[in-house]
């Protein structure tokens, strides 16, 4: 889930090709939508939501269905607009949004990407400048002042498992154990997938070490590897119904459709969140790419998820004809309610405390009580990144 690392080797004459391809530009009374930076600039929420339906269609890229309710978010989105939402990869990797948007023919570029931290700071100059609505109420520590990217949501690392099995892990360190032979993965290679590399840091942190070397939780993989506990199976949704592994590492906000899921399938999962190592991620980050070609949609699809209403769901909101588009997006739920209920922790969730705005998590997927919660700095993931370039080929190619 947003997991799989792919890599290519790409030449710096393409990728420049591409970043300058034309997008699409809609305007309305003169409004260019590839350079509104605001709400306000784009002519308001009906002149924004016009445009958009003009396009008619959002590329979104790496969103998995049940990763924090996207599958929720985007049918609620297509539904309440009219809007068809293509999602290209949903098993793909930070690392993959990125390569799309520097590489892909023009019409085929992400109109928004939804990426690790790290990623973002990384590729700022590949971002359009654009301020939502609630921009005050994002954390100031997670947003770009310039407004080229935001955080949006942030989880905490799980414990994911299929209660078949003889023994129920509580803890990472208890996947030494031999009764674990042959069942835990993680979702893909941890230099270029954020979920996977908050997997290392937590089996670092269970390890005895910290957040500012990956060294303990390499080796702890190195170690489960040779065992035979650790296998190098993707793990994701299908690789899981096919028997692949039977526990993995993932981020608390994809315990309820993941469990959803499965129970679909005639399994049963369980998501706990071990006190040895309570990791919790530094937000993914939403941002437009310059040259999306559908840049009224991105701009609305970005403030739908920064949305605090607590409004009608993709179950709910029923024909939308003859409505204008600021009482459509008044409607319905907003993104930031849509990845509560998903597990996951918004953005804007302190503000949203403030104001009485936030509808109510699933139970049990809230940080355990006195619990030492620990969210590694960027300087450290790219530590973290460092070390297992180096390292980690020799332990996914064992």
């Amino acid at each position: 889930m947003r997991k799989q690392f792919i890599i290519g080797v790409v030449a710096a004459a393409l990728a420049a090709a591409s970043l300058v391809a034309t997008s699409s530009v809609s305007t309305a009374a003169g409004t260019d939508f590839s350079k509104c930076q605001n709400l306000k600039a784009c002519g308001g929420m009906d002149a924004l939501v016009k445009a958009a339906q003009k396009e008619g269609k959002l590329n979104v890229i790496t969103l998995p269905r049940d990763w924090a309710n996207y599958g929720e978010a985007m049918d609620l989105f297509s539904k309440a607009f009219g809007i068809k939402i293509t999602d290209d990869n949903p098993d793909g990797s930070s690392a993959y949004e990125i390569q799309t948007v520097k590489t892909a023919p023009a019409s085929k570029v992400p109109d928004a990407v939804d990426v690790g931290i790290t990623y973002a700071l990384d590729n700022t100059n590949l971002f359009t400048s654009y301020k939502v609505a609630n921009w005050a109420d994002i954390t100031a520590d997670y947003k770009d002042p310039s407004g080229r990217w935001a955080g949006d949501y942030a989880g905490v690392m799980a414990l994911s498992y299929d209660t078949s099995i003889p023994k129920a892990p509580k803890t990472f360190s208890d996947l030494k154990d031999p009764a674990y032979k042959n069942m835990l993965a993680i979702g893909g290679d941890p230099s270029g997938a954020q979920e996977a590399l908050m997997s290392v840091f937590a089996a670092t942190v269970a390890s005895g070490g910290t957040a500012d070397s990956v060294q303990p939780g390499i080796d702890y993989f190195k170690s489960l590897k040779t065992s035979g506990n650790f296998v190098t199976a993707l793990a994701n949704g299908q690789n899981f119904l096919a028997g692949a592994y039977k526990v993995s590492f993932s981020w608390s906000f994809n315990g309820p459709g993941a469990v959803a899921t499965a129970a679909k399938a005639g399994k049963t999962v369980k998501y706990i969140i071990p006190t040895d190592a309570v990791i919790k991620g530094t937000p993914y980050v939403m941002a437009i790419p310059f040259n999306a070609p559908h840049p009224a949609a991105a701009r609305l699809w970005t403030e739908f998820l920064y949305s605090q209403n607590n409004g009608k769901t993709s179950m709910t909101v029923g024909s939308t004809k003859g409505m204008t588009g600021s009482k459509i997006f008044s409607s319905i739920m907003g993104g930031q309610n849509i990845w509560i209920l998903g597990g996951a922790l918004p953005i804007t969730f302190d503000a949203m405390v403030a104001k009485k705005t936030n509808v109510t998590a699933p139970e049990g997927y809230g940080i355990p009580k006195g619990v030492k919660v620990i969210t590694p700095t960027v300087a450290q993931q790219d530590a973290a990144k460092t070390l297992l370039k180096a390292q980690w080929p020799a332990i996914a190619g064992n």
